[in-house]
């Protein structure tokens, strides 16, 4: 889009290009790493497949220089897998971190399984760009603003508005509540306004009615065929087939 619709020169929409975009790696099983066919590529997407090779070609230039005579290098660096014409990969992992000014696991463990051997080489090549983003869920970006019921309950009962957001310590001041009628009385008041809610939310998505009084067992993501997601699901479909086989009796 740079070179050919804006009309930059080269080192200008590299630059563009490099200082724009960041790759977050999720997971190191090698399926994750995507290796896509040169040839389909070259079908789909032409232009595509002739930029990732024209930077491929000044990315193995720099690595020439740095490595003289290390082939081994060359070939783990390469954006292109395979010498065949007709087995050709592109590997995506690789033309990301290139592109990229700066890349991250999700986790301490996970960022340093990346520089110690999934992306070694790529890590001695390019110190400066890894680094690593701890992913989880924080008060901020997920209790706060999905729960404004319990963020109330726990402002109102710690006597602070705003500050346990940042600083999740203060919150263990409700440790001494556990045994509270009152405020176990709220929450789960708190909890029943959430699953009415839901409950809303489903019938009018799915025109499916749901008790209140269930126990209910929510994921909200989709489902990863190598995760523990897949068993849940298959578990939840095992309990349904278990409670229609039941007699009167029994349920």
């Amino acid at each position: 889009m740079l070179l050919d619709e804006e009309k930059l020169p080269y080192h200008e929409a590299w630059s563009v290009v490099t200082e724009t975009f960041a790759y977050t790696n999720h997971t190191v099983l090698p399926e994750a790493l995507e290796r896509w066919s040169v040839g389909m590529m070259q079908q789909l997407l032409p232009r595509h497949v002739d930029l990732i090779f024209y930077i491929n070609h000044i990315f193995l230039e720099e690595v020439k220089r740095r490595y003289p005579g290390d082939n081994h290098r060359l070939e783990v660096l390469s954006m292109i897998e395979g010498w065949d014409e007709g087995s050709k990969k592109v590997r995506m992992a690789n033309v990301a971190i290139v592109c990229s000014h700066h890349v991250n696991g999700v986790a301490e463990l996970h960022s340093q399984i990346l520089k110690d051997s999934v992306f070694k080489e790529f890590y001695e090549f390019f110190p400066h760009k890894f680094l690593n983003m701890t992913n989880g869920v924080t008060p901020r970006r997920w209790l706060y603003c999905c729960n404004p019921g319990l963020s109330k309950l726990i402002a109102d009962t710690i006597g602070n508005e705003d500050d346990w957001v940042t600083d999740m310590r203060m919150v263990e001041e409700l440790n001494g509540r556990a045994t509270d009628a009152k405020f176990v009385k709220k929450f789960l008041q708190v909890k029943n306004e959430c699953k009415k809610n839901l409950q809303h939310y489903v019938k009018h998505t799915q025109g499916i009615d749901i008790r209140i009084d269930a126990m209910y067992d929510v994921m909200v993501k989709r489902i990863h065929e190598y995760k523990r997601q897949l068993m849940n699901i298959l578990y939840v479909i095992h309990r349904y087939l278990s409670i229609l086989g039941m007699n009167e009796g029994q349920r």
